[in-house]
């Protein structure tokens, strides 16, 4: 693209961005342009009164000894009520302004969290936590930025119409000086905020690549430090912030050779003013009062003018940063939901899969299974590496959908439910139990409306509150992000007891207590079948000990069922489930052998 139409694609653009922001907030804006408004009407006004007084006190005074009697409270009360007038301008267009900026700022980090959490899970996958954190937090600051200068920018535009006008009025050659000076200014601003914008558009992925490593670097920490690996982590952070710093310092040498032009532009004009003004007094075309107050106009227009050319690069650096913002608000992988509502019926749920196949890209999991469930049994999911087991109980649960064929719960499609009406029927609970920095109870309910009482139950359930009563504040104790205070069994109950206390019709276990020793698991798993809990529960199991509990097995292998019966039927009718079922056991001894030797 060529120099001009991408300059013209980065104002369009940008006021296109601007537009936006005024539209979600008008009153802040308005409020605060007006604010502007009046200050920059008092700068107006305080450079006439200055003239004035000039004219009317000081020169007499001075030229031909007049006594000052009492004009100089006229002058000094012109003088206090512009001041007095420009400070109400000042509050008004601060207050207006900064509450626009940060309500915007917190409207686009809300905007983006609703967006990204009604994306499809496989989005995720796609862009890294750090750099999603740095589109959250630096990119919706730096998008939002231009709100902070703006209205005093629009205020200033007024000042510069108003003070060519009036300057123009008192004399017009000197009007067609600050005319041309002014336009200038604006010329070599408006070349910098395009010569900077793609400068800045580095900048913010650098920021993202900087927060992308940090994140990675304390969220495995573990790992870091248990292969020795901290000096090869300071030096991936060292390299990413050196980029950013580089990134930076071209920002601020652009910045800083254009502002150096700029800024001296003020001077030269006011230079040029004199000699013009000092010519037309000269000749008798204006009166030095008038020359103090074009060139009181000019002394004052050196911030507005500054301040125009902060927007335009502001407007840049903004846009640069929205495009990232934007980036993940125009993502439209979105979850598609029907209008069906939960049913609050305290009974299993019948689950039934036809047809189901499901790929990661090329890679075929699932092909043209099929699957019936009956309400209220229980059920282990059994088959051998990558044969489709987590992903089948991801697609229960509607964490992603299948390629084709159809899921129902109770004959109605998981796609039809209303967006969170499944959740208050399914209950999923993975392998990897992500616990929040809150207390136990607040991990537990996660927001929901549930007694004290029914939390309780549900821990005892899970075979959790054992434990948690042992902690320094029991269910009050605070457990640090992740749950970083507890241990993996422990969170992988606290977990259990999350999806226990909302009663689910569907209760789906993905290896969902891998972590808790096997007398503890098999207590959990027999517990489940003796509670008052109709719930259908669905577990994907690696233990001898927990499959035998199962009502039913489902042995999956290649993507289909490959049979469906008791373990008991299955050990003689499938070959390959009693073979599944001798490795598990060998790992089983071999664990023993190891921890026994080990103690």
């Amino acid at each position: 693209m060529a120099a001009p139409e991408t300059l013209r694609v980065v104002l369009r653009d940008g006021f296109r961005l601007i537009a936006r922001f005024v539209r979600a907030h008008p009153v802040s804006f308005a409020l605060a342009v007006s604010g502007a408004t009046l200050f920059v009407s008092a700068i107006v006004a305080s450079a006439l009164v200055v003239g004035h007084v000039t004219d009317t006190l000081i020169i007499p005074v001075l030229d031909g000894g007049e006594a000052l009697e009492a004009r100089w409270v006229g002058a000094l009360a012109a003088i206090t009520g512009v001041a007095a007038w420009k400070a109400a301008g000042i509050t008004l267009r601060r207050t207006a302004a900064g509450w626009l900026q940060y309500r915007t700022q917190a409207d686009v980090r809300s905007h983006l969290i609703e967006h990204q959490l009604g994306l499809e899970l496989s989005w995720f996958g796609t862009r890294s936590t750090g750099d999603l954190l740095a589109v959250a937090e630096t990119d919706a600051h730096s998008g939002t930025f231009i709100l902070a200068p703006l209205p005093f920018g629009t205020g200033a535009a007024l000042l510069l119409v108003a003070s060519i006008g009036i300057i123009t009025w008192v004399d017009p050659m000197l009007g067609l000086v600050a005319f041309v000076a002014l336009s200038l200014v604006v010329a070599i601003d408006l070349r910098g905020a395009w010569r900077i914008f793609e400068v800045f558009g580095t900048v913010q992925e650098s920021r993202g690549a900087v927060s992308g490593v940090a994140h990675e670097s304390f969220d495995g920490a573990l790992t870091v430090k248990a292969l020795g690996r901290e000096n090869f982590e300071t030096g991936r952070m060292t390299e990413a912030s050196e980029r950013l710093r580089d990134d930076i310092i071209r920002v601020v040498r652009v910045w800083s050779l254009f502002r150096a032009i700029v800024e001296a532009f003020p001077a030269v004009t006011m230079i040029v003013a004199l000699i013009v003004g000092s010519i037309r007094i000269g000749s008798g075309d204006m009166t030095p009062g008038e020359l103090v107050s074009v060139i009181y106009l000019l002394s004052l227009l050196a911030m507005p003018v500054r301040l125009i050319g902060y927007v335009l690069w502001d407007l840049a650096h903004s846009l640069a940063a929205w495009r990232r913002v934007e980036g993940v608000l125009e993502v439209d992988d979105m979850v598609e939901f029907g209008d069906a509502q939960a049913r609050p019926d305290p009974s299993g749920a019948d689950v039934e899969g036809e047809g189901v196949s499901f790929a990661y890209g090329e890679d075929t999991v699932l092909e043209h299974l099929e699957l019936e469930i009956p309400s209220g049994r229980t059920v282990a999911i059994v088959g051998p590496t990558a044969s489709g087991k987590s992903t089948l109980a991801m697609l229960l649960a509607r964490l992603w959908d299948p390629t084709s064929g159809t899921i129902t719960l109770d004959g109605r499609d998981l796609r039809d439910f209303a967006r969170s009406a499944l959740p208050r029927e399914v209950a999923f609970v993975s392998q990897e139990a992500f616990l929040f920095d809150d207390d136990v109870e607040g991990n537990i309910t996660l927001g929901m409306q549930i007694t004290h009482e029914e939390v309780r139950d549900a821990a005892r359930l899970a075979s959790a509150e054992d434990f948690i009563l042992q902690l320094p504040d029991g269910y009050g104790t605070r457990l640090g992000e992740r749950g970083v205070s507890l241990s993996g069994g422990q969170r992988q109950r606290i977990a259990l007891a999350r999806a226990l206390a909302r009663r689910p019709r569907l209760l789906i276990l993905d290896d969902a207590t891998s972590a808790v020793d096997p007398s503890i698991e098999s207590a959990i798993l027999k517990g489940l079948r003796r509670a008052e809990l109709p719930s259908t529960v669905v577990v994907v199991a690696h233990r001898q000990s927990s499959i035998v509990l199962a009502d039913e097995i489902v042995y999956i292998e290649d993507g289909r069922v490959a049979a469906h019966g008791s373990h008991a039927d299955l050990l003689v009718s499938e070959p390959g489930y009693s073979r599944l079922l001798q490795a598990y056991e060998r790992d089983a001894d071999d664990r023993r052998t190891r921890e026994e030797a080990a103690t």
